[in-house]
């Protein structure tokens, strides 16, 4: 992905080094309820809690603040410029899908740990989107994680991460995430998990939206970079996750979706680049 020397967002609210409060702006010019914290998981929201009590992964206990190394101010140069791109990419598509001006998140960045309104971030929860202050949460060492513990290296790998917590916010933009919140409340586990796959998938779809815009305005994406963000999705089905955590794969309580299904809603995006074809509560095949 072609991204150094580009423009940062002024998005960014970066609280590395600080134990809890607010933050300072970082980057240049630009500005679910509990359905969103369903997001929160060591990555694009999993709860890996199963891997972790099996030893699969193991993360050190948070500590808040810590010295800004140089692989963690690269990250937040990386982070500043994909969310820039995010906003340019959906300020476009909302006028002209929806007709309406698109009102882009704030991305905390932080180190350890920190507060948000959907409760306590850290580096065991990973990125997630509180929509009480819609805003995106991510440490940034968790890039490493990513690659290393994950499997799924290189820069649009990492990309495909901050593009899907923005899709979250971009759901609920389009007021998609109030409602199916409200059904969600009234539904059964079993039904309401059935609700969260939906959500999951679509922000997938709504990803692969955001990275055929990009190429396709800033000519950044690289021979690979789709790739990377498939395998991305593949490690992280819940079916993969499951096995990974030696366990038989249980459909009745998948939050975010099979890593067959989060590849082909990726797909269905970036080869659509329709918000109208990401619309996973009609279909009925996920």
């Amino acid at each position: 992905m072609k991204w150094r020397g580009r423009r940062g967002s002024a998005n960014i609210e970066d609280r590395r080094g600080r134990r809890g409060g607010g933050g300072v702006a970082l980057g240049g010019a630009g500005g679910l309820g509990l359905l969103a914290v369903v997001a929160i998981g060591w990555f694009l929201g999993i709860d890996l809690t199963p891997l972790l009590r099996d030893g699969a992964i193991q993360v050190g206990q948070p500590q808040g603040g810590g010295e800004i190394t140089e692989a963690d101010q690269q990250a937040a140069e990386f982070v500043s410029v994909t969310l820039a791109d995010t906003e340019e990419v959906w300020d476009g598509i909302f006028r002209e899908q929806v007709g309406e001006l698109y009102q882009p998140a704030t991305l905390v960045l932080f180190k350890g740990v920190t507060q948000s309104p959907c409760g306590g971030a850290s580096g065991a929860t990973g990125p997630f989107y509180c929509p009480a202050d819609e805003k995106a949460y991510l440490d940034t060492a968790f890039f490493t994680t990513l690659s290393q513990r994950l499997g799924a290296s290189g820069d649009f790998a990492a990309a495909y991460v901050v593009a899907h917590e923005i899709a979250h916010h971009v759901q609920n933009e389009l007021g998609i995430l109030g409602q199916a919140n409200r059904i969600r409340a009234q539904s059964s586990q079993e039904q309401a998990n059935a609700i969260s796959v939906r959500i999951e998938l679509q922000a997938d779809c709504l990803s692969g939206i955001w990275a055929r815009a990009a190429q396709e305005q800033f000519g950044s994406l690289e021979r690979g970079d789709v790739e990377e963000a498939m395998n991305a999705a593949a490690s992280i089905g819940d079916d993969t996750l499951q096995r990974g955590a030696g366990q038989v794969p249980r459909p009745e309580s998948f939050t975010h979706g099979t890593s067959e299904q989060r590849q082909r809603w990726f797909a269905a995006g970036f080869d659509s680049g329709r918000i109208a074809d990401c619309d996973t509560f009609s279909a009925e095949r996920l």
